[in-house]
């Protein structure tokens, strides 16, 4: 078996952000949990569905984060396929030969949904498939056959490696991630059925009011974007002490995204996340009037917090 020793998924409820910070640390790029979300702008995005489905976290177009961490110091390239393309298993071969050929330079991984739908870290191979770490990989096969990736209901096969470059200044990798926070809080990266930003917190807020929110998924959602509003609290911290400068125009997107974080979590406290033992406990709803309110509490942060943030970027 081939193997890259020490390559392991860091635990993270955004599993893409598990991988990217798994492979930067492997290739021993020194940068902190809160760069790697905020630099990237996952951080600030939001993407909830119209009843909580549990795709919500993943269901967005996830390239642009891929994109921005070229900003922070390294590329993520891959291949990208759908099972009812002509070209699948093609794909499937490229894929195969990128991880083998990664593998075997000492270049680390991920792919999506090597057991269940999350990203996972691929830390080596052998004549038999891939070998993985990641959420819930232990119900995963393993190895998984080359030919065997991505036949899944999604049908989804996209594989990545990592690779060192140079970052871009402090300045712009904060000046992108804010255009990122503007872009997802207007819907560019969105799909049908789903709501982002401000709006998307209203979403939330009514789906629990109403009682058409998904259990399961209102849990997850919870758990997934108060990890990210944590995180983009905490990268304005770091970009206030890397810059060095007007640090008072932070002070009022640091305090709100922590708001919106402590709001967060006030909601997953009152529908915490649990998981699922049977198909019908996807069926599962939930009607919380009270979450609602805190929901709209923390649309209201989020809405200070894009305020401040224009401001920040007006001074760069």
């Amino acid at each position: 078996m081939a193997r890259l020793e020490g390559l392991e998924w860091k635990p993270a409820w955004i599993s893409h952000m598990g991988c990217h910070h798994a492979c930067t640390e492997y290739l021993g790029l020194g940068l902190s949990r809160p760069w790697i979300f905020g630099g990237t702008g996952h951080a600030f995005a939001l993407n909830v569905h119209e009843e909580l489905c549990p795709s919500g976290p993943t269901a967005w177009n996830t390239d642009v984060v891929d994109h921005l961490a070229a900003n922070i110091g390294y590329l993520v390239e891959g291949v990208d396929g759908q099972v009812t393309e002509r070209d699948f298993e093609a794909k499937q071969r490229i894929a195969w030969a990128l991880v083998t050929g990664c593998i075997d330079t000492d270049v680390p991984c991920y792919a999506w949904e090597l057991a269940i739908p999350e990203w996972y870290v691929i830390h080596g191979y052998d004549d038999g498939g891939y070998y993985y770490t990641g959420p819930m990989a232990e119900m995963g096969q393993m190895p998984l056959p080359p030919t065997e990736i991505a036949r899944t209901d999604i049908g989804w096969l996209s594989v990545r490696c990592v690779v060192h470059c140079h970052p871009s200044s402090d300045e712009e990798i904060l000046a992108a991630a804010i255009d990122f926070a503007f872009d997802n809080a207007a819907g560019t990266h969105r799909m049908d059925n789903y709501a982002s930003g401000p709006e998307g917190f209203e979403v939330w807020a009514d789906a629990l009011e109403s009682g058409i929110a998904s259990r399961f998924g209102a849990g997850y959602n919870g758990e997934c974007w108060r990890e990210c509003r944590v995180m983009a609290a905490e990268f304005l911290r770091e970009a206030k002490q890397r810059l060095g400068r007007e640090a008072g125009l932070f002070d009022g997107a640091i305090e709100a995204y922590a708001a919106v974080g402590d709001a967060l979590g006030r909601v997953v406290e009152r529908v915490p996340f649990k998981a699922t033992d049977s198909p019908e406990d996807e069926t599962e709803t939930v009607q919380d009037g009270e979450a609602a309110s805190i929901l709209r509490e923390a649309k209201a942060a989020e809405e200070r917090g894009l305020e401040a943030l224009r401001k920040l970027r007006e001074a760069l």
